[in-house]
């Protein structure tokens, strides 16, 4: 089966504009950027453009810990570290950073099979500014569908684990959609939703997942 995660919002509460806006005392607008998208007021592109126009010139070493800074929630790493030990594929899609996500990860010692993110440029030791990455213009349900071809698994056998706005293609083609604390918008999208972790790793358990 392939399981595909969200990160920012679902597997961490970290949101790593915020953490990368921190360092630049532009973090009070991403989250107001976020926040707007997430409830699905503005595209997604846009506010992500929007967001790292805001880290142009930002040191790299200061991008780096920022990312370094990035946590995934408590329970997430066991829940990662069970599917995979049940044979299960585990990919992480999102419209967050490469770097962050594999910060994280390393912090707890899991891993997964797959990440599919967006990268910040670096030009001459500093952020340009741009963003590049499949998750842009490019849908989570894209990013699914590949997935499933490269695995051999069939939609109906993958579980999408998403909390926002652009969670909703995963979300809506996936044979189960779990609501990590979805947004209002994002609810109606769900089967069944979950508040923490635990309660994820409950849930599959009580599906044979696990």
């Amino acid at each position: 089966m392939l399981v595909a995660f969200d990160f920012d919002g679902t597997l961490s509460d970290s949101e790593m504009t915020v953490l990368l806006g921190n360092q630049n005392g532009t973090a009070q607008d991403m989250a107001d950027i976020t926040e707007r998208a997430m409830n699905n007021e503005i595209e997604y592109a846009e506010s992500l453009r929007q967001r790292c126009e805001l880290l142009a010139d930002l040191p790299d070493e200061q991008a780096q810990a920022a990312f370094d800074e990035v946590e995934l929630r408590p329970g997430a790493a066991e829940v990662i570290a069970a599917l995979r030990e049940a044979g299960h594929y585990v990919s992480i899609l999102t419209g967050g950073f490469d770097r962050g996500v594999e910060a994280a990860l390393e912090t707890e010692g899991v891993e997964v099979d797959a990440i599919v993110a967006n990268r910040l440029p670096v030009a001459d030791g500093a952020l340009t500014g741009a963003v590049e990455g499949p998750l842009i213009e490019g849908t989570k349900d894209d990013a699914l569908e590949v997935a499933t071809a490269i695995v051999g698994e069939d939609r109906s056998d993958t579980i999408a684990i998403g909390d926002g706005a652009n969670d909703l293609p995963m979300l809506e083609v996936a044979g189960l959609a779990v609501g990590f604390e979805p947004k209002p918008a994002v609810e109606p999208a769900c089967d069944v939703t979950v508040s923490t972790m635990d309660e994820l790793y409950t849930l599959l358990e009580e599906r044979d997942v696990l």
